[in-house]
């Protein structure tokens, strides 16, 4: 990724916001908003949308999904004004914030709604290739983590295809963390012991 067209400055700036709005645990202040208790002791324990499900109450899992998707999507707007590589930069602080927020002692979630939010804001392209690869997988196998790694590992290819090599940087370093987020769930996957969509387990 050739970090070109914005300040060194902007770049570092944008680095830190889009780190702090990816910080902001939808999930857990949602569920405790909404009487749900601790997320962190139900299902997977994961903050994300996806455990939210596994609570039952659907409105709240999209409004979790909504939370963290757009807390990538909001700072990268904003950081257009000052080019592509601050939006970039952006993109990857939410991101990162998400996986890693300082106020969980650097536990957070598995970044896949952050990692769309990212698309969303900064190439939309990217977002179409992700839902028919993730709607597809999900389809045929019915697994969320199958859906989202395959998802991610097809997004970078396409923007490189596409000729966008910024996007394809950027994403490529988002999936790599995917990956190691997912890491329990591909060996679950190995095993056949991986919860299907729609299982509370």
């Amino acid at each position: 990724m050739i970090w070109t067209g914005s300040s060194p400055m902007a770049i570092a700036v944008f680095l830190a916001v889009g780190y702090l709005c990816g910080t902001i645990a939808f999930g857990l202040i949602l569920t405790k908003m909404f009487g749900l208790g601790d997320l962190r002791s139900i299902g997977s324990g994961n903050i994300g949308a996806t455990n939210v499900l596994r609570t039952g109450n659907k409105k709240v899992a999209a409004l979790t999904l909504a939370g963290d998707l757009l807390k990538a999507t909001i700072p990268i707007l904003v950081a257009w004004r000052w080019g592509a590589p601050a939006a970039a930069a952006a993109g990857l602080g939410a991101f990162l914030g998400h996986l890693f927020p300082i106020w969980l002692g650097f536990r957070g979630g598995k970044g896949v709604a952050t990692y769309i939010g990212v698309l969303l804001g900064f190439a939309p392209i990217g977002v179409l290739v992700f839902a028919v690869a993730w709607l597809g997988m999900a389809k045929v196998f019915r697994y969320s983590s199958l859906a989202a790694l395959t998802a991610t590992l097809l997004v970078p290819i396409a923007y490189l295809l596409l000729g966008n090599s910024m996007a394809a940087g950027l994403t490529a370093i988002l999936t790599v963390f995917v990956y190691l987020k997912h890491i329990p769930n591909i060996r679950r996957l190995l095993a056949g012991t991986e919860s299907r969509i729609g299982s509370k387990g």
